[in-house]
């Protein structure tokens, strides 16, 4: 409907002045919102923090060896010091709880919750053919449900290549739709019965009942959607499939195959979250100079000679990443560049791997259309502002209405829109 600037509300001979309101404005005069991604990276072993975090504050800082690897990407990233996730200890077991918060992840009775991956998903995934890409280089990922089950992460690019870019023979395509079909004719069946239970309940169970139809209703949003996209043809992909890295060792080569397709994934908009989990490594990685075991040099104890060689995988790392980033600000994207619409973390959930510690956490935030260019020193000699206070900062980018995430109750201090 098309409104009159002038528009009121007339009753009973009172008029009243409507404020400006969306259908006033012409049709071909309104922008649609920009297509905003997200990509969360852990480190599992760490960053040794001398390294990485400068020592000055604000925009003048003077770049560290790690940021040297970053520096054709100085005013496109922030670094974030002295922050951790209140109450989350457990040593690497701090893993489950990076995107989520959920407290003491190394008890026995833990029980994680939904992890920030997943509640953008829930923004934004039906409007990509994969809601989410949840991968790793081995094991364990980062994305975790909203009832606290790990999602399961892909870790192999062969397989990775072929979800996002390979048809399939014809008969496996219709038995993939044919399975959609049923799922969703499993929850029409549910529906009903369900809806007349409520009636002969109390509050509370009426309530969880509630709760119930309502992932009902979405798991059947995402089956059609899903049905939808199975009918529609992949985007296509230059070059060849990859191979898969021989061993677990050529951990560069396997970053740099993982990289290139979590940048086709964007680029085609195949999806818009990924999480990428970096998992720790007991052997000795190809790296130029690196002769001991990754895990072991992790926990260094200060040993000089360690720590020499963990710099060597650590800025090895680093330039992969900001390879990565190259990519993203290279490619146009809605009169941007896709770096400008695709938030970019990296950190990990240990502050000092070589102790166990989870305060002081390693992070930087790249793109997404922040103003960029600057060291924040958050949490003083504890390290312990809330992290998640980014996430909230981050979800409210994405366009999710929130001003809590976990243990985050504001946005991050210091950190503005561009």
């Amino acid at each position: 409907m098309k409104m009159n600037r002038r528009a009121m509300l007339r009753a009973s001979g009172v008029a009243l002045g409507l404020p400006f309101l969306d259908a006033m404005t012409p049709a071909f005069a309104r922008t649609a919102a920009p297509k905003r991604r997200m990509v969360a990276i852990n480190l599992g072993l760490g960053l040794h923090l001398p390294h990485l975090v400068p020592a000055e504050t604000g925009r003048d800082y003077k770049p560290t060896p790690y940021l040297e690897e970053l520096k054709a990407h100085r005013d496109q990233l922030t670094v974030i010091s002295g922050t951790s996730h209140p109450d989350v200890d457990g040593g690497h077991l701090s893993e489950k709880s990076f995107l989520t918060t959920a407290p003491h992840p190394g008890s026995a009775s833990f029980r994680n919750t939904i992890s920030l991956d997943q509640l953008m998903a829930e923004k934004v995934g039906l409007e990509t053919r994969y809601g989410f890409l949840s991968l790793s280089s081995a094991g364990r990922g980062l994305s975790w449900t909203r009832g606290g089950v790990e999602i399961p992460s892909e870790s192999k690019p062969s397989r990775l290549y072929a979800k996002l870019f390979l048809e399939g023979k014809p008969d496996e395509k219709a038995r993939r739709i044919q399975g959609l079909k049923d799922g969703r004719s499993v929850l029409d069946a549910l529906g009903g019965p369900a809806a007349s239970l409520r009636n002969e309940l109390g509050p509370a169970d009426r309530a969880k009942l509630d709760d119930y139809l309502v992932a009902v209703r979405e798991t059947e949003r995402r089956l059609e959607k899903a049905g939808e996209w199975e009918t529609r043809p992949k985007p296509k992909a230059d070059g060849p499939a990859p191979k898969d890295p021989a061993d677990a060792t050529e951990l560069l080569e396997h970053q740099r195959l993982m990289y290139g397709l979590m940048y086709l994934a964007l680029r085609t908009d195949s999806t818009r979250i990924i999480t990428f989990f970096k998992n720790g490594m007991n052997a000795v990685p190809k790296v130029p100079g690196v002769s001991q075991d990754y895990h072991n040099l992790s926990h260094h104890g200060k040993d000089p000679a360690k720590i020499e060689e963990l710099g060597l995988i650590e800025r090895a790392q680093l330039a992969r990443f900001a390879e990565f980033l190259g990519q993203l600000k290279a490619a146009p994207e809605e009169g941007a560049t896709l770096l400008d619409l695709t938030m970019v973390l990296i950190g990990s959930n240990l502050g000092n791997a070589s102790s166990h510690d989870n305060r002081k956490l390693p992070v930087v935030l790249a793109g997404g259309g922040f103003k960029h260019g600057q060291h924040l020193a958050l949490g003083g000699e504890r390290g312990d502002y809330p992290l998640s206070n980014l996430f909230v900062s981050m979800l409210q980018r994405l366009g999710v209405e929130t001003s809590t995430f976990g243990s985050g109750t504001s946005t991050m201090k210091g950190l503005e829109l561009a």
